[in-house]
């Protein structure tokens, strides 16, 4: 767990478009909603896939659970930024807690919720 600290965070900001939504229904073999305009809660989980996976904790993260909670909609061309923290570091187990929160400009929370993922060291 070299490297990691409690409070450390990582974020990044990305606006879905109607292309995204379109091609997420093509993919997900889903109905389009009936509000064409709300950005679906798994592409929301998506932003926190990435930085969980490439930024923080970062490679070789391997996913374990996850909680989402939308108090929100986030809506296409609306700027959305995704912010993991790390809450709880257990080095004994390789177990890393983090928050989880997408946000968008007017600091709205269109998702939150936590992640458990297991790290190890690669010396």
């Amino acid at each position: 767990m070299k490297g990691l600290a409690i409070g450390q965070t990582a974020s990044d900001t990305r606006t879905f478009t109607e292309q995204d939504l379109a091609e997420y229904v093509a993919l997900a073999g889903v109905h389009k909603s009936a509000q064409s305009d709300i950005v679906p809660g798994p592409l929301l989980g998506a932003m926190f896939s990435c930085l969980l996976g490439t930024r923080l904790p970062g490679r070789g993260t391997n996913w374990l659970k996850q909680r989402f909670a939308f108090p929100a909609p986030a809506h296409v061309g609306e700027e959305i930024t995704a912010t993991v923290e790390i809450i709880r570091l257990r080095p004994e187990k390789d177990l890393v807690n983090l928050h989880t929160v997408c946000a968008n400009p007017a600091g709205v929370i269109v998702c939150e919720g936590e992640a458990l993922v297991m790290v190890k060291d690669l010396e």
